[in-house]
């Protein structure tokens, strides 16, 4: 009977492992990944209007910028963001998306006026659209092509070059 309890809690000690690692396995293959649709999205923007992610796709390209106001790498790449924009931005549109919930709107407001951005700005308060890209560092940069599927990802501060390059890459 003893031998029997020991090798019943064992094989549900196994299930228990199995079943975790095969929900972490199917949450995993949901991340936004190269070559997969990008997730569709509404967020305010610093004026308070709606701004819907299914609205840009099929129109041009998008880059959706995660970032900070307290983030110094943030600060590091908004001003090549500027250009970049300024550059291409009748060919391909950027969402820079602030981690309002670790953030303020207020502070959001400043730095897009700090650095100049032209390009709508977008406030993620209750974190769920970061939550839906899978967010975990700032600055991290999808770069999605004109049809909406994810071209290329960045996680952390990209290079003036790096930046330049995958921008000319949406380009048909």
């Amino acid at each position: 009977m003893r031998k029997n309890i020991i090798i019943l809690t064992f094989v549900l000690i196994l299930a228990g492992v199995a079943m975790f690692q095969s929900g972490k396995a199917s949450n995993q293959e949901q991340l936004p990944k190269i070559g997969f649709q990008a997730p569709g999205f509404q967020l305010s923007d610093l004026n308070g209007e709606s701004y819907f992610f299914d609205n840009i796709r099929g129109n041009k390209p998008v880059v959706v910028n995660f970032w900070a106001s307290w983030c110094n790498p943030c600060r590091i790449e908004a001003p090549e963001l500027v250009k970049l924009y300024k550059e291409y931005g009748e060919e391909i549109e950027i969402l820079a998306v602030n981690l309002t919930e670790g953030d303020s709107a207020e502070a959001a407001a400043e730095f897009a006026e700090e650095y100049g951005f032209t390009f709508p700005v977008l406030l993620d308060k209750e974190g769920t659209v970061s939550d839906l890209f899978q967010t975990r560092a700032v600055p991290t940069t999808y770069f999605i092509n004109k049809d909406g599927t994810i071209q290329d990802i960045v996680i952390g501060l990209a290079s003036p070059s790096d930046l330049q390059s995958k921008f000319r890459q949406l380009l048909p």
